[in-house]
């Protein structure tokens, strides 16, 4: 389970390279790049409730990150979900998160699926980002599929 999981965030990474990339090609408008500060400010705060620390945040909806604040902190923040990945054991996936929302109401998740909701939350936010480009007229946007990035990584090996 773990591979499987550190193969998700490695496809993480290169989905959201390619679409800050795409962000910062035409100009780094506004709404994309607060998309995508969300989407990474968000998989640090469910990173920080899986180890758990305070996530040190007032709102996962930061306002003042810039597109290359974001290619750092895509590189960094995959870099810790992937130590903390490789520091599990198998039967660590199936154990209870306890957590509190932004709102302060408590919840208890298996660590697998929250794991598989910030992928989730990635791809569609990344979808969402993809949608305000178009809006700005923006023609092509990057594949960021799955399977797009399993068959870029058998012409690289």
């Amino acid at each position: 389970m773990k591979a499987h999981f550190i193969k998700l965030f490695n496809y993480d990474r290169f989905a959201n390279e390619l679409i800050n990339k795409a962000i910062v090609d035409a100009g780094s408008p506004q709404k994309p790049v607060y998309l995508l500060s969300h989407l990474l400010t968000a998989a640090l705060v469910w990173l920080r409730r899986c180890q758990g620390l305070p996530n040190g945040m007032s709102s996962p909806w930061p306002d003042d990150l810039t597109a290359e604040q974001c290619a750092e902190l895509i590189m960094e923040y995959h870099a810790d979900w992937i130590a903390y990945l490789q520091g599990l054991k198998d039967d660590d996936f199936s154990k209870m998160i306890s957590y509190q929302n932004f709102k302060g109401d408590h919840f208890q998740d298996q660590l697998s699926d929250i794991i598989a909701h910030v992928i989730n939350h990635g791809t569609h936010t990344r979808a969402q980002i993809g949608q305000q480009l178009k809006f700005i007229g923006v023609e092509t946007l990057p594949i960021t599929d799955f399977s797009y990035y399993l068959r870029t990584l058998k012409t690289t090996i």
